[in-house]
């Protein structure tokens, strides 16, 4: 069964690869040429994401590879212009998230850039990481200022459920800078699957089932009420981490 499963998530993956070098060489250069307000060409880029993802997440579900058990999914696909703070327990939390809510873009790795099955998807509408503050802030800002979501992993790194991971001020410092809520999404699996250092091939004998839940919003208006920065960023980073580790 085992052997079975590896092989589904294999193949899996390889489906994913496939299209997505379509869709970035063939669907977003017909995207460009016909789309030219920005605006809408970026909108059109999100809505080919959503909905492809979206169809992936369902056909690894119907593989039997994974499991979704979202608390509440109209709470979800209602999150807008906001930036988003997720636990981050696989490889594939990125690829959930922006199937279950639309307009959504995130950071990601600079090597991605360099991945020939993502390049394209990555250059039209995601925030590359590894860039001066400064310019992170302006990046972020510009997709949250066209009501985009932003996705930011505030550990940075994959981990598990019960561990207490440091939190970046990276997210604190955008949602300040963009003035914009702060939506918790807390995910974690019922076992690892895809975390740091493991094979794809050990997919474990059943579905991973990623259990989801929309914590309510951190209002950035209290906040934005103090006086010095520090103590704003802080302040804030601090209820991101009780909103999604103190459970």
């Amino acid at each position: 069964m085992k052997k079975i499963r590896s092989l589904l998530v294999i193949i899996s993956f390889g489906i994913f690869g496939i299209f997505s070098l379509f869709v970035g060489l063939g669907i977003f250069p017909l995207v460009r040429m016909f789309v030219k307000d920005e605006d809408k060409r970026l909108d059109t880029y999100s809505k080919i994401v959503h909905n492809s993802w979206n169809m992936f997440v369902k056909l690894i579900q119907f593989m039997t590879i994974i499991r979704i058990d979202a608390e509440d999914l109209e709470k979800l696909r209602s999150v807008k212009n906001s930036v988003i703070v997720s636990t981050h327990p696989s490889y594939i939390d990125v690829l959930i998230i922006l199937s279950l809510i639309p307009k959504t873009t995130c950071f990601v790795a600079p090597r991605l850039t360099q991945n020939k099955f993502f390049k394209k998807i990555v250059e039209s509408m995601f925030l590359i990481s590894g860039k001066p503050l400064e310019e992170l802030k302006q990046d972020s800002k510009y997709m949250l200022d066209r009501g985009f979501n932003v996705l930011i992993f505030p550990s940075g790194i994959r981990h598990r459920k019960g561990e207490q991971p440091k939190i970046r001020k990276g997210a604190s410092m955008i949602a300040l800078s963009a003035k914009k809520d702060v939506v918790p999404i807390i995910m974690f699996t019922n076992f690892d699957f895809l975390q740091i250092g493991q094979s794809i091939c050990d997919a474990g004998s059943e579905p991973a089932v990623y259990s989801i839940k929309c914590a309510d919003t951190i209002k950035i208006e209290e906040f934005l009420k103090e006086d010095d920065e520090v103590s704003q960023r802080k302040n804030l980073t601090n209820e991101i981490k009780k909103s999604l580790y103190e459970l």
